[in-house]
């Protein structure tokens, strides 16, 4: 991605164990395009340094004492609605997922994923395309599809209800669109599939959330099972 230095994505580390902050700063700084403009120790810190410094992009430990990572995401988004918040943790528990996507977090990075699959993930977040990976989006499916128990203790108790016709209303190029997006493809990989360039695949996107009430993947990947638009 190249950006000039006024262009570099200003990022927050949060993080109550120095260990922490030093191994995300070191990831984080081997890209150019980014830049570390603040550190926080809890996520009392960072409500208080994020209004202060205004950061394009926040890196949250989901576990800390006081106010946690998902309670300050929270916080944070009904304050700054354009900031991104990127969960980090070492539990790769479905259940977490749920909960950062619910809280308003734009993705969730397992500690012990290679430094190049964090920042192939975080570019992809700093142009609001933050596709999951297959193997997440898998499990998504097998927690959808895990009855009524497992959904409800996601934190997903109540279907997505949309009006009358809605998915007729998609086109049919939007309705591979969004099978492709349900199954953790990238825009990139749906572009190459289909002939076409990333920009028209974004705007697909755009126009499938904005037809379907949604914001985002996650809800695209609910939305498509429960109406039968992808196999179970």
């Amino acid at each position: 991605m190249d950006r000039t230095l006024e262009q570099r994505i200003r990022v927050m580390l949060v993080d109550d164990h120095p260990h922490g902050r030093e191994g995300m700063r070191e990831i984080v700084e081997s890209d150019a395009s980014f830049e570390i403009t603040a550190e926080a120790a809890s996520g009392e810190e960072a409500l208080e340094r994020a209004g202060e410094l205004m950061p394009d992009l926040i890196l949250m430990d989901i576990n800390m004492p006081g106010i946690g990572g998902l309670e300050a995401t929270q916080q944070l988004k009904l304050l700054y609605p354009a900031l991104k918040i990127v969960m980090v943790t070492v539990s790769d528990d479905i259940t977490h997922l749920f909960e950062a996507i619910k809280r308003g977090a734009q993705g969730y990075l397992l500690k012990n994923l290679a430094p190049s699959a964090w920042m192939e993930y975080l570019r992809a977040v700093a142009v609001d395309e933050a596709p999951f990976t297959k193997e997440l989006a898998y499990r998504l499916l097998q927690e959808f599809t895990g009855g009524p128990d497992q959904t409800r203790a996601a934190g997903w108790a109540q279907p997505i209800r949309q009006p009358a016709g809605t998915a007729t209303a998609l086109t049919e190029r939007e309705k591979e669109v969004l099978e492709r997006v349900a199954y953790g493809e990238s825009n990139k990989a749906i572009a190459a599939a289909f002939g076409l360039s990333e920009h028209t695949i974004k705007n697909h996107l755009k126009n499938i959330l904005q037809k379907l009430h949604l914001d985002n993947r996650v809800q695209l990947t609910r939305y498509a099972l429960e109406q039968g638009l992808v196999d179970r």
